[in-house]
């Protein structure tokens, strides 16, 4: 005879609860992606936004919706450095469901994502100041247009180590 206590999941195990400012940082990641996303959006289908029209290849609707769809993601995925399923596999998983996810499969990913988002930041940001909108390869106010969008972008890379640094001192 079997008892229920052999069948139960590990306990689940969740840190501190995050503070409000970094849920608010994790929740602004998806919605600075947005615009960035949108803004890819017609180029999929052959406008070139006040630039050159892209190649009309088979491939390049699904390539922008895709990068798009990807980009989203990767930015909701930030909610998971504030949320429990980010400290604790979700039960539906099987072997893993229940248990506490290693810090290091966070924090690891979480920082390189940071560093490489941080060092574009820079290189636009070095754009932005040296040589202005004529950076962009678009025409008159289409190239202010997509210096604000992407500008937004550049907040990506320092949210997400300030996130991941949350992460790492509330796990310890």
């Amino acid at each position: 005879m079997t008892t229920a206590a052999a069948h139960q999941r590990p306990a689940r195990t969740v840190a501190a609860p995050a503070s409000a400012w970094t849920v608010r940082a994790a929740r602004s990641l998806s919605l600075l992606a947005l615009p960035v996303c949108v803004w890819r959006l017609p180029f999929a289908f052959g406008y070139g936004m006040g630039g050159a029209a892209p190649d009309p290849a088979w491939w390049n609707t699904p390539y922008v919706l895709g990068l798009s769809l990807l980009t989203e993601l990767a930015a909701l995925l930030s909610l998971g450095l504030v949320r429990p399923w980010g400290e604790v596999f979700p039960a539906w998983l099987p072997r893993l469901g229940g248990r506490r996810v290693p810090s290091a499969a966070v924090i690891v990913p979480g920082a390189l994502a940071g560093l490489l988002f941080s060092a574009l930041c820079a290189d636009w940001l070095r754009l932005a100041c040296t040589e202005g909108p004529d950076a962009w390869p678009y025409a008159d106010g289409w190239n202010v247009l997509a210096m604000t969008v992407s500008g937004l972008m550049t907040l990506w890379g320092p949210l997400l180590l300030i996130l991941t640094v949350a992460y790492y001192r509330r796990r310890r």
